[in-house]
């Protein structure tokens, strides 16, 4: 099984660089690219899609909506070779936006679902 480097970087209480198993890794990768705002990146400035400045938007409809086709363009543009974006859901709740990523392991036809927040992931 293979093993990857914990986001964010951390040592772990055996004082080694935290790791993480494949799945947390992906939900790692797509926290990054959701909150990630553009040109915080030196070496990639359209990296990301800016999910927290959102938060100050005006709350509606058109823009969940928006907020979707932003985050599944961002998804599909950067993690592409890794996952199969199969769906966004975007609401507003109390001023905090709560994105679902519904999607799938590339070659592993194994459907997940995962929610973020502008407080984190669940």
């Amino acid at each position: 099984m293979m093993q990857y480097w914990n986001h964010p970087y951390r040592i772990d209480g055996s004082g080694h660089t935290a790791r993480a198993d494949e799945d947390d890794h992906i939900r790692q990768m797509i926290f990054q690219v959701l909150f990630t705002a553009a040109g915080e990146r030196v070496n990639r400035p359209d990296f990301g899609c800016g999910l927290n400045r959102m938060v100050f938007m005006p709350n509606g409809s058109a823009l969940a909506t928006a907020t979707q086709f932003l985050v599944h363009g961002a998804l599909t543009r950067w993690l592409d070779s890794v996952i199969k974006v199969e769906a966004v859901d975007v609401t507003n709740q109390d001023g905090t936006i709560v994105v679902r990523v519904v999607y799938s392991k590339l070659g592993a036809g194994q459907t997940i679902a995962v929610q973020f927040s502008s407080q984190g992931a669940s």
